[in-house]
């Protein structure tokens, strides 16, 4: 799994979309962008790619395109439409680009996986879209996260857990809702 960090500047969502689908297509990838608000850290979406992975694996998956398996899954959601709201909109966006090879590859395939992870970031990193490429993930926005992942401050102050730690804990709990 890579990740690009960047600001966005979009002004049609389905074309930028379409452009990511096609990329991912072209390279053997899933490509999947977030808006950095709702991303606690990478750990929040290795883990939620694996549980997509876990899902599709089962035949337990409610979407039938893996990003957005992965979306439900970071947003902890199975309804599409309210996960939805942790990806970008058009306009200028603080966001995270996910990029992973097909779930399930060992050996040589994937050191190849590897390789079509990088030559598809490269490609998205070109995008029109993307204005530059910055860190977006070290300063999480703490009030934005507690308030989409639902954590109150009487959970928050019952544990000593980071908020990243809560959050994969509620793309977990999805498996168990289920």
């Amino acid at each position: 799994m890579e990740l690009l960090e960047c600001r966005l500047t979009i002004d049609d969502l389905d074309s930028f979309v379409a452009d990511l689908g096609d990329l991912g297509d072209r390279h053997g990838v899933t490509i999947q962008a977030f808006d950095a608000r709702y991303v606690a850290d990478r750990r929040h979406l290795e883990r939620a790619v694996e549980l997509a992975d876990r899902a599709i694996e089962r035949g337990e998956n409610v979407a039938r395109d893996r990003a957005v398996e992965i979306l439900l899954y970071a947003a902890g959601r199975r309804q599409i439409d309210r996960a939805l709201e942790m990806g970008v909109g058009e306009g200028d966006n603080r966001a995270v680009i996910l990029v992973d090879g097909s779930s399930g590859s060992t050996g040589s395939e994937a050191g190849r996986g590897e390789e079509d992870e990088a030559a598809a970031l490269e490609e998205v990193a070109a995008l029109e879209a993307v204005t530059s490429t910055e860190p977006t993930l070290e300063e999480s926005d703490e009030e934005t996260l507690s308030s989409f992942f639902e954590i109150t401050d009487a959970e928050r102050g019952a544990t000593d857990a980071s908020l990243s730690a809560l959050v994969r804990e509620r793309v977990a709990l999805l498996e168990v809702e289920k």
